[in-house]
């Protein structure tokens, strides 16, 4: 198997008959294979949703959903999967059929136990095989994955983050994003999800702190007709609409008490009930939520639930900022670079030495959105192909919004104080547009105002 360590075959053995079913597992566990079993059809599509499979040994003739119906589900959920069918009820024309839909190979009952160990790691090493010859997977110098989509990235701690995501992109593991305004927290969420069997599927993202308290549940799990005034008929909520696919709860310690209690339900047993409803709706959702916030001192503070976040802490991707990424800025500019040049139709190709260097040395306090931001307004107002450091923005030309942190030494300075510059200078550069603040330091107005009140910056 491909990736950046090895890992055990993962094998979904699905059988109605339970005896069956868990020796063909004990069988193939004894050879150093990754086993689920499952003896319900409709288990089965489940862990297929999930698409943390590799191989799929299935009976073709089962109660509630057939071996076909599982190929079907298997080869729209997870393209490569390969799937091996057992059965006792095999005939020819079954077999073509099957073939025919993509099945490795088909067994009879009783199985014998070599042959089924041989032909699993004959499938094994054809399913690495094609991952290797598929297109757009080269790897890297130092084994990585580098072309995840949306990340860009050659800095080691991005490296790392990039090969944390090839192995968790799979499976349905929960996924907590941390790290500062401007990072890339919704873009590596997308690359998680762009990257997994659930591609196909809706990719929905709600910022916690952009929705009223009073609608966030609505938004969240959906409400019935009358549940309250305005709620003229039944609307389905965020959860039923990534059903299949992935839910990203951005700033998820902005969100109040009363929504924790019910997502944590949700993580627990994969149902929302509507708002003003009696009944649950099954729900196959990957959660990816985000912070720039600890969310540990949220707990301290009776703000964040504990069990909630030890149910989203399952893998922590912890975000650098872009003073951190040195080797990455240049890149991350050429990139946007190209986006706002196709996008304005503008033709700008490169950029001189002198604005490398300027680039380089600003500190970027917004981080990737800043720098974003910063390309975007160079593409637009520029008078030639080449940008030059008369296209660079006054504020970071002449400091800006970096000023404060160039005449307060770094060393010795808290994070408050920090936090309180951050949010002080970005107002004024906005000429104490609120609205726009937010939006610029990437949190809610509601977490801005908070903040203002706290550092007593109204």
């Amino acid at each position: 198997m491909r990736g950046i360590m090895e890992y055990k075959a993962r094998i979904l053995v699905i059988d109605d008959e339970a005896a069956h079913a868990r020796a063909t597992a004990e069988c193939l566990e004894k050879v150093g294979y990754e086993c689920t079993v499952a003896t319900k059809g409709r288990e089965a599509l489940r862990h297929l949703r999930r698409g943390d499979v590799d191989v799929v040994v299935t009976d073709l003739v089962m109660k509630d959903v057939d071996g076909m119906e599982i190929l079907r589900t298997a080869k729209e959920r997870i393209p490569d999967v390969q799937v091996v069918f057992i059965t006792g009820y095999g005939t020819v024309e079954t077999a073509v059929e099957a073939m025919q839909n993509g099945a490795v190979t088909f067994l009879k009952k009783p199985v014998n136990i070599h042959q089924l160990r041989m032909v699993v790691g004959e499938t094994v090493k054809k399913q690495s095989v094609l991952r290797d010859e598929a297109p757009g997977t080269g790897e890297s110098e130092s084994g990585l994955i580098s072309n995840l989509p949306g990340i860009v990235g050659e800095c080691a701690g991005m490296k790392r983050i990039q090969g944390i995501i090839r192995q968790i992109a799979p499976t349905s593991t929960t996924v907590l994003i941390v790290g500062a305004s401007g990072t890339g927290k919704e873009l590596t969420a997308r690359a998680i999800h762009n990257s997994s069997p659930r591609r196909n599927s809706p990719f929905v993202a709600l910022n916690s702190a952009a929705i009223p308290e009073g609608l966030l549940e609505s938004e969240l799990f959906g409400h019935e007709r009358g549940a309250f005034t305005g709620a003229v008929s039944r609307r389905k909520g965020k959860f039923e609409h990534a059903d299949g696919g992935t839910l990203f709860l951005d700033e998820i310690g902005d969100m109040p008490l009363s929504a924790q209690a019910k997502l944590l339900r949700i993580v627990d047993d994969g149902k929302v009930s509507r708002v003003g409803g009696n009944e649950s709706v099954s729900v196959d959702v990957r959660m990816i939520a985000a912070t720039n916030q600890d969310l540990e001192q949220l707990i301290k503070e009776k703000r964040f639930r504990e069990d909630l976040y030890f149910r989203l802490n399952v893998v922590c991707l912890k975000l650098p900022p872009l003073r951190e990424r040195q080797e990455d800025i240049l890149p991350l500019a050429e990139a946007f670079i190209k986006e706002y040049s196709q996008a304005y139709d503008k033709g700008i190709s490169a950029m001189t030495a002198e604005t490398k260097k300027k680039l380089l040395q600003y500190s970027w306090p917004g981080n990737i959105r800043e720098l974003k931001n910063c390309i975007e307004s160079m593409v637009v107002l520029a008078q030639s192909e080449i940008l030059g450091l008369e296209d660079i923005p006054s504020h970071i030309f002449e400091g800006g919004v970096e000023m404060s942190f160039e005449h307060r030494p770094l060393v010795g300075m808290s994070l408050e104080e920090m936090e309180r510059d951050l949010i002080k200078n970005t107002l004024a550069s906005v000429n104490g547009n609120r609205g726009a603040s937010a939006k610029l330091l990437g949190i809610g107005e509601r977490t801005l105002y908070r903040k203002l009140d706290k550092y007593g910056l109204k």
